[in-house]
């Protein structure tokens, strides 16, 4: 006996969402889902942007000019941080831009497989900037004075430790929303 697709429909919560924005006595662009920011999941979502955002800027600002020095540590760190940047931001979008494909995407494996690599990414290149930062940064900053670049790689390895550890509660918090043991 063969089985049809299993199809999924998301209905919303009862008559008023309280999605948009308040405007004077109505609503305006209830097709917007504010209220996922102020949520569990979408605290920890800007969270893991904002930190990430943070580790990106700080490895262009101060890390660019001793890429060559660094190696593949600080070209490994910018890819993690840039891709799993831009699929946060794009995952972030998509939930306050429909409620709808919120309840889709995290049933979905994908926002789990997400989580657990970027997560494994940012703990394998956080480690991995650690040693290059200590290795090859340290001396410098011990013999140069006001030497801005170890202190501020130093801080984005911390960094990527927080951020992989983010990542990977949202994992777990995504595998058990997806097997539906909220």
């Amino acid at each position: 006996m063969t089985r049809g697709p299993t199809i999924v429909r998301v209905t919303p919560s009862g008559g008023h969402s309280g999605g948009g924005i308040k405007c004077c006595c109505c609503r305006c662009c209830e097709c917007l889902n504010l209220g996922y920011l102020t949520s569990q999941h979408g605290a920890l979502k800007i969270a893991e942007a904002m930190l990430g955002s943070l580790c990106q800027s700080l490895l262009v600002k101060y890390g660019l000019s001793e890429a060559s020095s660094m190696g593949s540590a600080f070209h490994g760190f910018l890819t993690t941080a840039s891709a799993c940047l831009l699929t946060t931001a794009l995952l972030i979008a998509c939930y306050v831009l429909s409620s709808s494909s919120q309840q889709l995407i995290r049933q979905s494996i994908f926002e789990f497989v997400f989580n657990a690599v970027a997560c494994f990414m940012y703990l394998s290149a956080s480690s991995y900037m650690g040693v290059a930062v200590n290795i090859y940064l340290y001396p410098r900053y011990a013999l140069v004075n006001m030497y801005a670049a170890y202190p501020a790689m130093t801080a984005v390895y911390y960094i990527g430790v927080v951020v992989g550890i983010l990542h990977g509660v949202d994992a777990y918090i995504s595998y058990r929303y997806h097997k539906g043991l909220r």
